[in-house]
């Protein structure tokens, strides 16, 4: 990557330094206050409340993207997928203020914390939905279609949300009261559904948003309004619209892992057809130049020659991120994955034996070792990007590797028509548990757990319209009610694996084939 001068960006409210109350708490414990066990140690108590979370040990039954009752046992949940992000997470956070002058003085600037790190990598997916991104999509859709929840349903906003409001600790009355520099190392989108984005008039809009007619579209982000004030208070000091240093080597680490252990489910469960991958790979390589001519519908079109899809995603990445899109380094990254992936991994399918075990391994170490090491401060002032990002090369390297699960998997038939099965089971929860909530001769009988998440919720509305804080829309009074019953049932629902969402679904739909399965978990 051409040399590029980096210029640490400092927050403007504190002098450029970072903020001094880093370990501070929505709610003070004086027994473990900073005076008596650290700084770093009241982030270690951080992890340690993340890990012991319920939430925490749910992951392990929540989709990654292929469903483990389907592939095998050896596929990635959310809880395998949160614990090795932590771990790439950790690498990065170590090994980055050495890396260069410019990395130390933004480590200095900003704070590099590997346990913040931690912290925030073990929680980033704890607001996962049942069925991976497939059920994020179906509860965004239901909050505000069927249930009157503008702000919708996001799975990093859900997480917030659980460190914030929804799970316990004996220390506070709501949340786990963790740190601000943890909760700000959280929020990888920090903002709210309905920010102020007119700072970002004309220039280039940060991941998660897009310009749409009559304005932006904000898709990714990391806070409802319910938890706006609590977000704010975390980010205290630090710029509108910019992820805190640690959270930007968090964000990295998970793209990392995921660009690399997707590849490994769909290799391990027999779903990566060499001959397909290497058709579309070699197309391109051996045909760019005549692929470059083609219009963007003769690229998309049914029949379209083989390298196609690649070409699509180079003017894609070219669209949306011009200011790090190169076409030598995309070449580059085609030649390499295919290299690595097609021409070596996928050349002997996967048979369980220990030779197949050891060239997976051999291949996601390589390229686990290889990205982690490839982290550099990012140019100041690029909204696309946090504090630190992948080098050029690396960059690429990624979004081919992404593009192999995305065009090879997701875009199957077979499991485009199992994902239509279970946004049915989600939409069956959702209106089954809305309706019993507000059924007046019923709802007495609903799980204690549903009401009490309804009642929290409720008061978080009222909260918010007595006290009006600023940039937060403020509810009638007689809308409270309704929309503390659609925050407590997408909370609810959200809060369930796998298993059980689709038991609850038969179960309130009448059928009696899982009854027994639910149990006391409701």
């Amino acid at each position: 990557m051409p040399h590029v001068h980096v210029r640490a960006r400092r927050h403007p409210s504190i002098g450029g330094t970072m903020a001094n109350d880093r370990a501070a708490r929505r709610v003070p414990e004086p027994s473990s206050s900073v005076d008596v066990v650290g700084e770093h140690s009241q982030f270690r108590l951080d992890l340690e409340r993340v890990r012991f979370s319920p939430y925490f040990s749910r992951l392990s039954a929540v989709t990654q993207v292929i469903a483990q009752p389907g592939a095998g046992p050896l596929i990635h949940n959310r809880l395998t997928h949160s614990i090795k992000v932590t771990a790439v997470a950790r690498a990065i956070a170590v090994a980055f203020p050495d890396t260069s002058r410019d990395a130390a003085r933004l480590a200095s600037d900003h704070g590099c914390d590997a346990v913040v790190v931690q912290a925030a990598a073990s929680a980033h997916d704890l607001g996962h939905p049942p069925f991976g991104h497939l059920g994020e999509r179906v509860l965004d859709r239901l909050a505000r279609e069927e249930l009157g929840l503008a702000d919708g349903f996001e799975g990093n906003a859900q997480s917030y949300r659980i460190l914030a409001t929804l799970d316990v600790t004996e220390e506070s009355p709501h949340g786990l009261n963790l740190t601000a520099a943890v909760r700000a190392a959280v929020a990888k989108y920090p903002w709210t559904r309905f920010a102020d984005v007119s700072p970002l008039a004309g220039g280039r809009l940060p991941r998660g948003m897009r310009r749409a007619a009559g304005g932006v579209d904000i898709g990714k982000f990391s806070a409802y309004d319910l938890d706006a004030v609590d977000l704010a208070d975390a980010r205290r000091g630090l710029p509108a619209f910019q992820q805190s240093l640690e959270c930007s080597i968090m964000d990295l680490a998970d793209d990392i892992a995921y660009s690399i252990h997707d590849v490994d489910d769909f290799y391990r469960a027999g779903l990566l057809s060499q001959g397909a991958v290497a058709r579309e790979f070699r197309g391109w390589l051996d045909g760019a130049a005549g692929l470059r001519d083609l219009a963007d519908a003769d690229l998309a079109r049914r029949g379209a020659p083989a390298g196609a899809a690649l070409e699509g995603l180079r003017r894609k990445l070219v669209r949306s991120d011009p200011w790090i899109a190169d076409a030598d380094a995309f070449a580059a990254a085609v030649d390499v994955v295919a290299d690595d992936l097609v021409d070596g991994l996928l050349a002997s399918p996967f048979d369980g034996s220990i030779a197949s075990e050891r060239a997976l391994s051999s291949f996601t170490n390589r390229w686990i070792n290889h990205l982690q090491t490839s982290v550099v401060p990012a140019p100041a002032d690029e909204p696309r990007t946090g504090l630190v990002m992948l080098d050029r090369l690396a960059w690429h390297e990624v979004e081919v590797l992404k593009f192999v699960h995305r065009h090879f998997i997701l875009d199957r038939a077979d499991i485009a028509m199992y994902q239509r099965g279970l946004s049915r089971v989600l939409t069956r929860a959702v209106k089954g548990l809305t309706a019993w909530v507000t059924d007046d001769i019923d709802r007495h009988r609903v799980p204690e757990r549903l009401r009490e998440l309804v009642e929290l919720a409720s008061e978080g509305y009222a909260r918010v319209r007595a006290a009006r804080p600023e940039g937060v829309p403020v509810p009638e009074a007689s809308d409270i009610a309704r929309l503390g019953v659609g925050r407590g049932v997408v909370d609810y629902i959200a809060s369930l694996s796998d298993d059980q969402a689709l038991a609850v679904s038969e179960a309130i739909d009448g059928r009696p084939d899982r009854l027994w399965d639910i149990g006391q978990s409701l």
